[in-house]
């Protein structure tokens, strides 16, 4: 088995990769520079893929790795990355797609930056333990260990904006 074209990558995971900078909590203003960053390391990296894998764990990886960067690099000007919120709130919106959206969301900006990327790649994109440890880098131990922390925080974190969002 080859390993795909790049044109393929980029026509088939664009989006993908675009979504999981945005659950990474990336601001949307800077999502399609870092966009654009992550397919420079895929066209460089792309030959030593294993086909054999699944692409997306591997892309997600690489998305974190740049995440990272970007994180450290802004954390040095004591910036806010929060996700930027559209100027209605979740709860004057009509659709229930886009209120509970608005809430995974919230709820993913507070967990501490491991577990999320963890809860993302186990809960949202199903991979596997040993497909996030290879993507992220970790022992399986470690991804075991970092799953049931963002579940728990998650689970807090939706229950007390819920709370927050009846009142």
């Amino acid at each position: 088995m080859s390993a795909p074209s790049f044109d393929d990558v980029y026509a088939g995971e664009l989006r993908y990769v675009f979504n999981t900078l945005r659950r990474l909590g990336i601001p949307l203003r800077d999502i399609e520079d870092l966009t654009h960053d992550v397919f420079v390391v895929v066209h460089r990296k792309l030959a030593d893929f294993d086909p054999s894998r699944p692409l997306r764990p591997w892309l997600f990886g690489i998305a974190f790795r740049v995440a990272s960067q970007y994180r450290r690099k802004h954390s040095n000007r004591h910036e806010d990355l929060g996700v930027e919120r559209s100027e209605r709130s979740a709860a004057s919106d009509p659709w229930p797609q886009a209120r509970a959206r608005d809430l995974v969301v919230k709820a993913l900006d507070e967990l501490e930056w491991e577990p999320r990327a963890v809860l993302i790649l186990a809960d949202i994109d199903e991979a596997t333990a040993n497909e996030i440890g290879d993507a992220l880098e970790m022992p399986v131990n470690r991804v075991y260990s970092r799953l049931r922390i963002a579940r728990r925080d998650f689970r807090s974190a939706v229950e007390r904006l819920q709370r927050e969002g009846d009142r």
